[in-house]
């Protein structure tokens, strides 16, 4: 059985979803694939920064709205490192540009309500999806429907927003791609617990024994993070460990304490740097995670993804709209631009804050000396604060 819409999605994540919802405000009809259900992919916990430019994408295409009564606006961020804490002051830094702290699973549940509310079509629980005569002007996606019934996908252009693991970077040749790969030497050990915010914008410390990050989820529940090897299994981190650990490295001379609670979720988190070019080939655009990855300490993972689907969605536009394929043709090294510039920014913030398994104490000092450097020179903290918020869109 063969359908068509104008844009084939592949993946009902950040950037498939917000994809769909930027080309149906612009007229233009897509069908978005996802192999998980509904309830998976709105229960998959996952954190969320978003910079000033993806909150002002959602509140401007009105999918904001929930985020701005339960999000939390952070105007700047705490360094801490020698005991001492520090606060970069991003409104004041940047003229006005601030972060939200608003879980990227929230998004997800936004975007699903806001398309599902209009009709659109989401087919969840799909599986065997293929992409077919990607370099013909008539590209294909076969895949099965959720009661096994074997579909195919007629469309002008497919968007690969399936993630790392997906099939869309898959069906690029790869004589016709190159992959950069980074593996980090270390991992993030999360947690989720019942307490109090221990802080009121985000914490990150740089310790002898390891990074630590302190954020928060609502003002009942918070997440914390601290450095770790990242073959350890959670059942080697017991709760006495964890707070152990926590309590040495944000250790400071201001009087802050960490205030303890029920731990209700334990995971390791690798640590990756992953980014493949070019980002389209024939009628396939790749965006988000299926393109590129970033280590959590820049925050810039869904952000990116944002701004890969927003300047796609406008090349389509402009396609659709009878303005040429100039974009179209633009879009990887559009996007690609933007990438390498977060993926420096993770590089230096992971690079920083972390300790390396060769670690000298030569290195060491270099690190703190490059924190100082951070935290007493207004160009350098301006040049943090810039990163952190979001370089702009255009």
């Amino acid at each position: 059985m063969t359908n068509r819409t104008q844009v084939g999605i592949v993946g009902a994540g950040p950037a498939g979803l917000l994809l769909a919802h930027l080309l149906r405000l612009e007229g233009i009809e897509s069908l978005v694939l996802e192999t998980r259900t509904r309830e998976e992919i709105e229960a998959t916990l996952r954190a969320g920064v978003l910079e000033q430019g993806t909150v002002n994408i959602l509140n401007d295409t009105g999918v904001g709205a929930r985020m701005m009564r339960e999000g939390f606006v952070h105007e700047g961020v705490y360094l801490r490192f020698g005991g001492a804490t520090h606060r970069i002051d991003f409104k004041e830094l940047t003229g006005g540009r601030t972060i939200m702290v608003y879980a990227q699973h929230e998004v997800i549940k936004d975007l699903v309500k806001a398309r599902l509310d209009a009709g659109a079509p989401i087919e969840f629980g799909v599986r065997d999806v293929s992409l077919q005569d990607l370099e013909t002007a008539a590209p294909k996606i076969r895949y099965r429907d959720g009661a096994g019934t074997l579909r195919e996908l007629a469309c002008d252009y497919a968007a690969g927003c399936d993630g790392f693991h997906g099939v869309s970077r898959p069906s690029i040749p790869s004589r016709k791609r190159t992959e950069f790969t980074r593996v980090y030497p270390f991992g993030w050990f999360g947690i989720l617990l019942e307490a109090p915010p221990a802080t009121d914008e985000l914490i990150y410390a740089h310790h002898e024994r390891g990074f630590a990050l302190v954020s928060t989820r609502s003002p009942q529940i918070q997440r914390l993070y601290l450095q770790c090897d990242p073959e350890d299994d959670v059942k080697q981190w017991p709760d006495a460990r964890i707070w152990e650990e926590l309590h040495a490295r944000l250790a400071n001379r201001e009087g802050w304490k960490l205030t303890e609670g029920r731990i209700f979720q334990k995971g390791v988190i690798a640590m990756r740097s992953f980014v493949v070019e070019p980002m389209q080939y024939g009628r396939l655009f790749l965006a988000g995670d299926a393109a590129h990855i970033v280590p959590p300490t820049g925050a810039k993972g869904l952000n990116l993804a944002v701004a890969d689907v927003w300047v796609l969605a406008r090349a389509l536009a402009a396609h659709y709209r009878g303005g040429g394929d100039g974009l179209l043709g633009q879009y990887s090294a559009t996007a690609l631009r933007r990438v390498w510039r977060a993926e420096n920014f993770s590089w230096w913030m992971t690079s920083t804050l972390h300790r390396f398994h060769d670690d000298t104490p030569f290195h060491h000092r270099l690190q703190l000396a490059e924190l100082d450097s951070v935290t007493s020179s207004r160009a350098r903290a301006t040049a943090l604060a810039e990163n952190y918020v979001g370089l702009p869109l255009d």
